[in-house]
């Protein structure tokens, strides 16, 4: 990995730690997933605060969220160590992640208020103006919500507290495959057929919907990371 020139992250003096954390957490999730840090390199905290040229602090919440997000694991005496990301783990990620929102699809299905899915509505013809007009960062955090608004709907804390831990979990993954346009057009069209079935108080429809559509961004997100995913750096040349 290579350190950056200039101004270090700490030189901003007025961005809160939070998002100094997110920051050197998305930057290190690009890193892994692109296989430029290799499985098993520990991450080391003193190493990254220096390299990002922050204090410890938001390098500990940033490795949190790594670690959360299942890129990497605290191993006894050895602290954060990088997870091996194949493609069958990915595989396995996804087929999880598609049960519980099918799941809470098919309850949103028959719970969700007039109200609720007539916001769902709103949303979702939102992201088809901006899936034209090519606006990734947009797409992405209303894609958020939109996902959200399914879980909400199930009117079940249990399945939406899942839904969001997995997600919170591939969340790298995502973001990178709604990086294209050509996706974020077959994301729209899938979600046309969620909202459908939701409208239609559909339960079944709309579960089979989004297990399609979670199969749909699976294989995406293999092929794009299969494309751009590099030799690792070996584990002894690497500056942590």
């Amino acid at each position: 990995m290579h350190k950056q020139k200039g101004k270090s992250m700490s030189d901003h003096v007025s961005v809160p730690k939070q998002v100094l954390s997110q920051a050197i957490a998305t930057e290190l999730e690009a890193e892994i997933l692109l296989g430029q840090v290799a499985a098993g390199t520990r991450l080391d905290e003193v190493a990254l605060a220096r390299r990002f040229g922050v204090s410890r602090t938001p390098v500990r919440e940033a490795l949190q969220i790594v670690v959360a997000r299942a890129l990497a694991l605290r191993q006894p005496y050895k602290g954060v160590v990088v997870t091996d990301i194949s493609p069958e783990r990915i595989d396995q990620l996804f087929e999880a992640m598609s049960e519980i929102e099918a799941l809470c699809g098919r309850f949103a299905a028959q719970r969700m208020t007039m109200e609720e899915r007539s916001t769902l509505l709103s949303q979702h013809e939102a992201m088809a103006r901006m899936a034209a007009a090519g606006d990734a960062e947009a797409y992405e955090t209303a894609n958020t919500r939109f996902h959200h608004m399914i879980y909400h709907g199930s009117h079940n804390e249990d399945f939406a507290e899942m839904a969001e831990a997995m997600r919170m979990k591939l969340s790298p993954f995502r973001r990178s495959q709604l990086a294209d346009a050509g996706r974020m057009a077959r994301s729209t069209a899938e979600h046309d057929q969620i909202v459908e079935a939701i409208a239609a108080r559909d339960g079944q429809a709309a579960e089979n919907a989004l297990r399609r559509h979670l199969l749909s961004a699976a294989q995406a997100m293999l092929h794009k990371w299969t494309r751009q995913r590099v030799e690792p750096i070996p584990m002894q040349a690497q500056a942590f």
